[in-house]
């Protein structure tokens, strides 16, 4: 299993929203930055990832699944595009702060400090497990 990190605007796609979708889950649509899509790419069904709120919040609120690979991004005629769906599967106890990850050395060369831009980032096991002890989870 990998470890991923999904970036979204609250007022776009809020953690209340991925919730409300269910295990259905819903498309990670919308995605334009090669880097990104080839991360989703490389997911497998059961990859787990943290739902990282930007912008507003600034902090990771919530625990989601891969529920379905790489496939064609239904917001976009280009085949170049393409995203991954996912569910939520549960909340962070306690959310997770930008300025938590950015204070701990364990976590300094995490995606989410280092490329702030990308919306679908890589996570490693090792900050996988230290960002769900900061908010409350096992890292099971």
């Amino acid at each position: 299993m990998a470890w991923w990190l999904f970036k979204s605007e609250p007022f776009k796609w809020s953690w209340a929203m991925q919730k409300k979708k269910g295990a259905a889950g819903e498309e990670w649509d919308g995605v334009r930055n090669y880097q990104a899509r080839n991360n989703m790419r490389a997911m497998k069904l059961g990859d787990k990832g943290f739902f990282y709120h930007s912008n507003e919040g600034l902090e990771i609120v919530g625990i989601v699944e891969v529920c379905r690979e790489a496939h064609p991004d239904s917001t976009s005629d280009d085949p170049r595009w393409e995203c991954v769906d996912i569910r939520a599967v549960c909340d962070m106890p306690r959310p997770v702060s930008l300025k938590a990850v950015k204070a701990n050395p364990c976590l300094q060369e995490m995606a989410l400090v280092t490329s702030m831009r990308l919306s679908v980032q890589p996570v490693r096991a090792e900050e996988w497990r230290e960002i769900c002890r900061m908010g409350g989870l096992s890292a099971g």
